[in-house]
């Protein structure tokens, strides 16, 4: 009976449908969050900064405005004329002396001077100007007028004192908030950036064999992408771990009675009497390496096709051309066997799949089909084109003794043999087509072939 994985009747179950999924809440941005802290905190401090710097400002000014107006006060009291200068002198404040105002007529006569005991030149130049007076540099602005010249000029110095004094009292206000709004983003960022540090705890603390899905509740949308991924990485990352220990522990297990047997023949080869014997015990030997050899290959098969991932898209496949080079292979043995194989297939028939994955399928198929039945039996060959809400599909039927009801499911258990089947099959044949089969989302189905009264498997696309 042909070598069968388990299952293939349930895939051509229809599976339920799906129940419809809640309407997830859509998940919080990193992004959008820490650009609105951000802005929040940027928005608080400059408010702060702009209410202190303009009553700083404000005071600032009106000190000024008042200490314009007290020496412009005394300038212009008239108690000093321009040959009164003794007395009051020494009752004028330092902070007044800083700015000089002087009226000349127009023949050179003095009319009015600030209390100062410094003097401007009466040749003045009209508008602004710059000069030294007693080592002194001073900003002058002459004003002539018809009968007089206007002279006001304020000490280069001070006037640059009090511009940094403005200006630092200005900055100050910033120079204190500046860490302030530091801390706040640096608060700011690492709340927004927790949940990356989460995730990052949670892969540090796994061991080397935990390959459950990492949670995703909670995480932004920029991180859920990228856990996602992680996630399908570590189901990937199972499943071909999954696929070498079963390899391994069906090797250890399945190999053991070949290489034991094999061990027998040896010694039976050696131990011939004769040549007739060593001939029939070389010939058993042979018969035996070519079963082992041929287990090592479907375990192989098996694993691979268990542990392969869909890293490349499916393509369409030719099926008709890969059934006729199937037959066209297996006609030799069919045969030396008298074994009547035909093939029944369209010009084209396409499907979406794994063109290498699909030739290993045929090849186990025909080549169970083969094994299992008796000489001057038939094996056919079938390709379906997609139709009209039909998919493709692969059929491949004999004439054999076929498999009971109850027992076409279980030879898709790799390893499981059908009670009564004749041959030397590992048991893995069918196995590796329902993997196949799973591979490429297909249903694979076996019942009785009502032509040839054997084995009848179906492999059927999705319309």
């Amino acid at each position: 009976m042909p070598d069968t994985p388990d299952s293939i009747a349930a895939c051509a179950r229809h599976e339920p449908a799906a129940a419809p999924k809640h309407h997830e809440k859509r998940p919080s941005s990193l992004r959008g969050r820490l650009t609105r802290a951000l802005l929040v905190a940027v928005l608080l401090i400059a408010c702060a900064q702009a209410l202190v710097t303009y009553r700083t400002a404000r005071q600032d000014t009106e000190a000024l405005f008042d200490a314009q107006m007290q020496r412009i006060a005394i300038s212009l009291t008239g108690s000093l004329a321009a040959g009164d200068q003794a007395g009051g002198l020494a009752s004028v404040p330092a902070s007044a002396q800083d700015m000089i105002i002087q009226i000349w007529r127009a023949d050179g006569l003095m009319l009015y001077r600030s209390p100062t005991s410094r003097l401007l030149p009466p040749q003045a130049v009209i508008g602004f100007s710059d000069l030294r007076v007693d080592g002194d540099a001073y900003r002058v602005y002459a004003l002539q007028t018809s009968t007089q010249i206007v002279q006001v000029a304020q000490q280069t110095e001070a006037r640059r004192e009090m511009a940094g004094q403005l200006a630092l009292r200005a900055v100050l206000p910033v120079a204190l908030l500046a860490p302030l709004l530091m801390l706040v983003v640096w608060w700011v960022v690492g709340r927004a950036l927790a949940p990356v540090e989460r995730v990052r705890r949670q892969v540090a603390a796994r061991r080397a064999d935990d390959l459950a899905p990492l949670p995703t509740a909670g995480l932004p949308a920029e991180l859920r992408p990228l856990v996602d991924e992680m996630n399908g990485l570590l189901g990937r990352l199972a499943a071909a771990w999954a696929a070498l220990t079963h390899f391994t522990a069906d090797a250890a297990h399945e190999l053991r009675s070949p290489l034991a047997a094999l061990r027998l023949q040896v010694q039976s080869v050696q131990r011939a009497p004769d040549e007739a014997a060593r001939q029939l015990a070389g010939e058993r030997l042979l018969g035996g390496i070519d079963r082992a050899t041929r287990l090592v290959e479907q375990l192989l098969a098996l694993a691979r096709q268990e542990g392969a991932e869909r890293a490349a898209p499916p393509v369409p496949v030719d099926l008709a051309a890969l059934a006729r080079s199937a037959v066209a292979d297996a006609a030799g043995e069919a045969a030396r066997r008298g074994i009547a194989l035909a093939l029944d297939a369209p010009d084209e028939a396409t499907a979406q799949g794994q063109p290498d994955a699909l030739v290993v399928l045929l090849r186990n198929l025909v080549d169970n089909a083969l094994r299992y039945t008796p000489e001057g039996g038939q094996v056919r060959v079938r390709v379906q084109s997609a139709g009209a809400g039909t998919g493709a599909a692969l059929l491949v039927e004999d004439s054999g003794p076929g498999i009971a009801p109850e027992d076409r499911q279980r030879v898709l258990d790799r390893f499981y043999r059908a009670p009564g089947a004749a041959g030397h099959g590992s048991g893995l044949g069918l196995a590796i087509v329902s993997a196949i089969a799973r591979q490429h989302e297909a249903a694979l189905q076996l019942d009785a072939s009502p032509v040839l009264g054997g084995l009848r498997v179906a492999l059927r696309w999705p319309g």
